[in-house]
């Protein structure tokens, strides 16, 4: 687009607006990585000499990891992979599956398990990012206050506590200082760095890559808990992807240049100058970067910061929620939409209990940071490598790049996030199973869940009556019709939903209107008008219709038939009944014990599932549910 010089002028405001807005939300996570991301380096089971070369040395890990992984990997490669605007590790294996049968291959089901194994992981960080950001935050009250020092665990209990209790009033006011809040601490971030650098000047020989590939070398026998420890540095990149359709590529960008990055990289080269003129700050060095008198307001500030990473997460759960549930991969949660403006502030409030015990529970038993830390990483660092893994499909069918030039650049980023998911793989027996362990739980319920459904249409469709018997007997006038429109969800296929042989063989009747609804999700965020609907009228009154919505959207039903059916079906919302199957489940004789288990788990979610009334948003008094047992 030609830009002229109004054009520019009405962009700039609105793109410091979103840029204001993507540091509040984008970049909460990594922003509060300083406080013990550089102590780690020191801390611990390697037990590396804190000496001038060793400082500089772990800056230049940092730095460079900064610079290679968020800004080379993120920023220019997986930032362009956008489906239709939205980012983040199932959009990109909805994107892969897309063009794949855009081309006419077959749905891989390899991209589909990766992606879920990424938003599994997703979900493990979700619980270990705001108990680490909090308990860090509120451990500067030993530097800041010590006499409250001991109040650190309850302290970092009730503000988690408080976070996810406000969840349920929507983000969109207290969104608003995010913003802020998040500049005001990378202000004070570099501030803080400047000042000591500039008292110890030669660390910033850590700008070399020869700095950091030499302490590697030196401290061989310590290399991998020291990659581990960098690693921290990166947490909260995977952000980045995540929120690229809540404020687009550009803002993220310039948000990233213009501010993080020259504060971190600031404050991590602060942090080896102090610690190079007193090597017995190793305790904190973040805090005692401040002058005495501002360590209390320091530790406030921070403590902000690590509430703004927090909900940034937890938004993030909520959001992927809902695409998941939209895909087929979750059961229907309860879902409540906190704002009349924004379709993607949501709330989930089973995912925000769980997230909310779970969190608790890491802070009473982990006790302090640097035992969280043995805990946290390892999730992140796998899905840091199964997106790297996903940019080999993205770039051969996205980008059309040849296997070779495609797999040179997977091969460069599995390199680095090989070493650093070695390095973390250290951390399992230290607490680093506990999210490997929810992360493989939760993709285990995933996959029961789509192989439950997969069942179930299978065992619907093998009994049901094709929609051509059903005409012919319409035809010969054998069905007793009345007035008005009745629309039953049914499947893909083309036989006759069982809500609508119940409701003949108990009632008798057929309604002189009949419409077989199919809802179908697609591979991508949004729908378009012209592709949201497909009917087919079959006769006697009888209309085959399939509603197509993306990802990213609320199904409406309702509306989407108002606004969409051709005007001779003459549908009217608040006159038509719909019929839903509501089936209970039961175990076949000849069953495995595994397939037991696993029909045991899917008929306990279905049964726990939000009502498909409220998930389709059907007028509740307009709704007929007819039940039916199903051996699975």
């Amino acid at each position: 687009m030609t830009a002229s010089s109004p054009t520019q002028s009405g962009q700039s405001p609105r793109l410091a607006v979103t840029t204001l807005a993507a540091l509040g939300v984008v970049y909460g996570d990594i922003g509060t990585s300083p406080l013990y991301a550089f102590r780690e380096c020191f801390h611990g089971m390697h037990g590396v000499a804190v000496d001038p070369r060793n400082l500089t040395g772990a800056a230049s890990l940092i730095v460079w990891s900064l610079l290679l992984v968020v800004t080379v990997k993120y920023l220019f490669i997986v930032l362009k992979f956008d489906n239709r605007g939205e980012g983040g590790i199932l959009a990109l294996s909805a994107l892969i599956r897309g063009a794949v049968k855009s081309l006419g291959g077959k749905d891989p089901r390899k991209i589909m398990l990766l992606g879920l194994a990424g938003a599994a992981l997703i979900y493990a960080d979700g619980m270990l990012t705001p108990a680490i950001s909090v308990l860090s935050a509120v451990e500067g009250l030993a530097v800041s206050a010590p006499m409250l020092s001991h109040w650190a665990v309850p302290l970092a209990v009730v503000i988690i506590g408080g976070l996810f209790a406000i969840q349920q009033f929507g983000t969109g006011h207290v969104g608003k200082l995010f913003g802020p809040v998040v500049v005001t601490w990378f202000l004070t971030l570099g501030i803080l760095g400047a000042a000591s650098v500039v008292q110890n000047p030669q660390v910033l020989v850590a700008l070399s890559p020869y700095e950091g590939v030499r302490f590697l070398v030196q401290e061989w026998r310590h290399a991998l808990p020291l990659l581990a420890a960098v690693f921290l540095a990166l947490t909260g990149g995977e952000a980045l992807y995540a929120d690229l359709g809540h404020f687009g590529t550009k803002p993220i960008r310039v948000g990233w240049f213009s501010l993080v990055l020259p504060a971190l990289a600031l404050n991590y080269l602060g942090q080896a100058a102090l610690l190079t003129a007193d090597p017995s700050a190793i305790r904190n060095p973040f805090f005692l970067l401040a002058p005495e008198s501002m360590r209390f307001p320091l530790t406030l500030l921070a403590t902000a910061a690590a509430i703004v990473a927090s909900q940034a997460l937890i938004s993030g759960a909520f959001s992927l929620t809902t695409q998941a549930i939209q895909l087929g991969c979750l059961p229907r949660f309860r879902v409540r939409y906190t704002s009349e403006h924004s379709i993607g502030q949501v709330y989930v409030p089973a995912v925000n209990w769980l997230l909310a015990a779970s969190c608790i529970l890491l802070v009473v038993e982990f006790q302090t940071s640097s035992a969280l830390a043995g805990a946290y990483g390892i999730a992140i660092a796998l899905t840091m490598a199964i997106t790297s893994i996903l940019l080999y499909s993205a770039a051969r069918t996205e980008w059309r790049w040849s296997a070779l030039k495609a797999g040179l650049m997977t091969g460069v980023f599995l390199t680095v996030d090989g070493a650093f998911l070695v390095a973390n793989s250290l951390k399992i027996v230290h607490g680093g199973w506990v999210p490997l362990v929810v992360g493989g739980g939760i993709m285990s319920l995933m996959m029961i869940w789509m192989w439950g459904r997969a069942r179930l249409y299978a065992r619907i469709s093998r009994d049901a009556l094709p929609v051509e018997n059903l005409l012919q007997d319409l035809e010969k006038g054998s069905i007793h019709r009345v007035s008005g429109t009745a629309i039953y969800m049914s499947g893909k296929g083309a036989q006759v939903p069982n809500a609508l042989l119940h409701n003949l063989k108990h009632n008798q009747v057929l309604h002189e209107r009949v419409i077989l609804l199919h809802v179908m999700t697609l591979d991508q965020p949004r729908a378009s008008r012209e592709e949201m609907l497909e009917h087919q009228e079959l006769g006697e009154g009888v209309h085959r219709v399939i509603l197509k919505f993306g990802f990213a959207e609320t199904p409406d039903v309702p509306m989407a038939l108002r606004d969409l059916l051709p005007e001779h079906v003459r549908f009217q919302p608040g006159k038509a009944t719909y019929f839903l199957g509501s089936e209970g489940y039961g175990v076949g004789k000849n069953a495995t014990l595994i397939d037991r288990v696993r029909l045991t788990l899917f008929a306990a979610m279905a049964r726990n599932a939000s009502p498909a009334t409220a998930y389709f948003q059907l007028p509740p008094g307009r709704v007929v549910e007819l039940g039916a047992q199903i051996t699975l």
